[in-house]
Order: C-alpha cells, then sequence, then structure tokens
C-alpha cells in the first residue's frame, strides 16, 4: 500500500483541510498507516497534481486562507482498484522483538523496562480505541452499529487496532513475567 491509498481512505470522510487530515490520519489511519504530517502534505500535494484529489481555498475572516481536499472520481477510481487488487501479506518488523530474541544471551533488567513501556503505549492505545469505537457507534450497540452503521469501514479497522494493541499488551506482560520468573530460577540455584 502506497501513503496515497491511505490518504484517499481518509478524505472519503468527506472534505478536509490539510491540518484535519493530519488530525485525522492520527486518529483513525494511524491504526494501519504511520506518516507524518509533512508527509501527508506532500503526498496531498501529489494527489492534487495526479487529480485524484480536488483542492480549493477557502477565505476566514479571522484566520489565514485554507485548502479544502476531496477525493475525485478519479481518486474513487483508484481506490476502487486498490481495493480489487491482492493484499500484501503483512510482516512484523520490530527492534524488540530482536531484543527479546537474544534474551537468553544479553542482560534483561532493561528490556524488561522496555516491554513495560511498550505495555503501557499499548494500554494508551487501547484506551484510545475504546473512545474512538464508543464514539463512532454512539448509543447503538456494536453489533446494531456494525449491520446498519452508515460508515462501517473505519469502525472496522479500529476494531483491528485494537485487537492489534491489546495483542501487544498481553505479550510484553507475559514476556516479562516469564523473564523475570527465569531470573529468580537462576538465582535460586
Amino acid at each position: 500500500m502506497a501513503l496515497r491509498h491511505a490518504v484517499l481512505a481518509a478524505l472519503l470522510e468527506g472534505e478536509l483541510s490539510g491540518y484535519e487530515l493530519t488530525k485525522a490520519f492520527d486518529l483513525g489511519v494511524a491504526n494501519f498507516w504511520h506518516a507524518k504530517p509533512q508527509q501527508v502534505y506532500a503526498e496531498l500535494s501529489r494527489l492534487e497534481k495526479d487529480r485524484l484529489v480536488a483542492g480549493r481555498e477557502v477565505v476566514q475572516e479571522t484566520r489565514p486562507t485554507k485548502r479544502l481536499f476531496r477525493v475525485t472520481e478519479d481518486g474513487r477510481a483508484e481506490l476502487e482498484a486498490f481495493a480489487a487488487a491482492s493484499a500484501k501479506p503483512s510482516f512484523i518488523r520490530d527492534d524488540l522483538l530482536v531484543k527479546v530474541q537474544a534474551a537468553d544471551e544479553v542482560g534483561t533488567d532493561a528490556l524488561i523496562v522496555q516491554l513495560a513501556e511498550r505495555a503501557a503505549f499499548a494500554q494508551a492505545k487501547i484506551d484510545l480505541f475504546g473512545r474512538l469505537l464508543a464514539g463512532m457507534r454512539g448509543d447503538r450497540t456494536e453489533e446494531d452499529f456494525l449491520r446498519h452503521g452508515d460508515r462501517v469501514g473505519p469502525y472496522l479497522t479500529c476494531l483491528r487496532g485494537l485487537a492489534f494493541e491489546q495483542g501487544n499488551r498481553d505479550w510484553c506482560e507475559r514476556t516479562i513475567t516469564v523473564l523475570r520468573q527465569r531470573r529468580a530460577d537462576r538465582s535460586r540455584r
């Protein structure tokens, strides 16, 4: 997947400024694609040049003029082609996993601290996803929203982000327990 598809998908929510898009990107698209604000702005320029998005200026009385962007028909066709193409499998590429791989041969004190930090980060994301999901479904039950909600795609990707972070937290906590137990067992010998 290219950043362009993630930006196009984020713009399906409606017409957004670059600033609003980066905020929406942080809250929604970041579940499955990370990009810095300057990357998002650069991609918007490329998408506009390629006529996949259209921008318009909005004059504001007390603020600087802003540009709003929307997906064009060509942009929707690009997303349609992207959605129809085979998806590549994802792979984990994580420094922390390399460190855990070496845990039998290196000290684990710093590793346990890093695992605890990662677990705390995952818990913060879990809490955020919970709030986002509740906000998207409003007073509906999850089942009702999934069956009858207007835009289910962002909800489903947020559910995946939630499951991902729950898995990260649970793995980190279990790994900490295992490493501590092994250290305690060795010290008793």
